[in-house]
């Protein structure tokens, strides 16, 4: 069956750098990135990142990374949002050993799977949704940008 994704709204997000670094565990590297706000524009969604939540990233050997995010929209007419989403970035296939020599990619691709939940009355819709977020990171700049599709 064919299905288009609607657009619901883009956002960037500025990032706290550098990442606090727990260090390589088991599974790669261990990175936890803090927001520090950002803007969201879109017809049925706009308003602020608020600057609290972060990216719970691991960084595999195998140059991608694991995306953990949790954060908190604010509408522009005051509605609160939580955000949950996991997906991955890919920084190459020698990305990790890059990344722990201060060589990360100028733009890193991410694809994550967000899902909301508020309990405002105008936004209740959101609740229902399962979107796909396609964005990049830029590392220099401490910024994500994504575009936000409804599946």
């Amino acid at each position: 069956m064919p299905h288009h994704f609607q657009p619901l709204c883009s956002y960037t997000v500025t990032l706290q750098m550098p990442p606090e670094a727990i260090g390589p565990v088991p599974e790669g590297l261990r990175l936890n990135v803090y927001l520090t706000g950002g803007r969201i524009e879109g017809e049925r969604l706009r308003g602020e990142v608020l600057p609290v939540g972060a990216d719970w990233l691991l960084l595999r050997r195998d140059g991608i990374g694991i995306v953990d995010v949790r954060a908190t929209f604010r509408t522009h007419d005051g509605a609160l949002i939580y955000a949950a989403y996991g997906g991955i970035l890919d920084l190459g296939p020698d990305g990790y050993e890059r990344f722990l020599r201060g060589e990360a990619p100028a733009e890193i691709p991410i694809r994550t799977a967000p899902r909301f939940q508020t309990a405002h009355p105008a936004y209740l819709w959101l609740n229902r949704l399962q979107c796909v977020g396609v964005g990049a990171v830029e590392l220099a700049k401490g910024l994500v940008s994504y575009d936000l599709y409804v599946a």
